[in-house]
């Protein structure tokens, strides 16, 4: 494949998976307008170039996720995720690209944000998060996606692909397991979903770039938005 059409490839990819995100945010809504746990918090004001300014202390905590982050970012870009959405397992081959060309100016951190309708998005984030307590969290993020296909849009647990992901990464697997059934672990992966709701979040993936909620259509928007940010 040419680089010309590998990059309409990524292009056509993320089109799509933004039509995508929107079809997933009215089901996130809906959901969680029906789940009496969710508090959410009304959206900040639309700012210039459709933006939302949310402020970055709320965008980001100290316990978040980074991929990348170099001495010295400049900018911080936010993604907050479904490891079961087919919009974000589209988004990935891209933020990957983009990791590559602005991760030594830019830290690109995730936030979790199951789809309450996903059976296993949330056990996703659980295998995450306790990859994550050693140190591996990357890893199995990519992981994740690479083999979504396998048990994403199944109607039952999938505890043991979960399990053998971690096995294949090399985890300490008495360790996983206790943090995988952990509440601990649910009540963090939990605690994104709220500040996600709180923060205006309806779907995924959603992008956050120095604390601006960005529309996003496809990586080019994202690109632009660094290029802008790094200025």
């Amino acid at each position: 494949m040419t680089a010309r059409s590998a990059s309409r490839r990524v292009r056509i990819v993320t089109t799509v998976a933004a039509v995508l995100a929107i079809v997933v945010g009215a089901v996130v809504l809906a959901a969680a307008r029906n789940d009496d746990r969710v508090v959410s918090a009304p959206a900040s004001a639309p700012a210039p170039g459709g933006a939302t300014a949310v402020g970055q202390a709320m965008v980001v905590r100290p316990g978040s996720h980074r991929l990348s982050d170099p001495a010295g970012a400049r900018v911080t870009l936010v993604e907050f995720l479904d490891f079961e959405c087919e919009a974000c397992r589209a988004m990935y081959p891209a933020m990957e690209q983009l990791r590559t060309e602005y991760g030594d100016r830019v830290s690109f951190v995730v936030r979790y944000f199951p789809i309450p309708s996903h059976v296993n998005s949330g056990r996703a984030a659980r295998a995450a998060e306790a990859a994550a307590g050693q140190g591996r969290f990357e890893q199995m993020y990519q992981r994740l996606f690479e083999t979504q296909a396998e048990w994403g849009e199944k109607r039952v647990a999938q505890d043991a692909v979960f399990r053998g992901l971690a096995v294949e990464i090399g985890l300490d697997m008495a360790a996983f397991d206790a943090a995988y059934t952990d509440p601990a672990t649910a009540a963090r992966v939990r605690s994104d979903f709220d500040e996600g709701l709180a923060l205006g979040v309806g779907g995924t993936p959603s992008f956050f770039v120095d604390g601006k909620k960005i529309t996003v259509g496809d990586s080019r928007d994202l690109a632009a938005a660094l290029d802008d940010a790094l200025k």
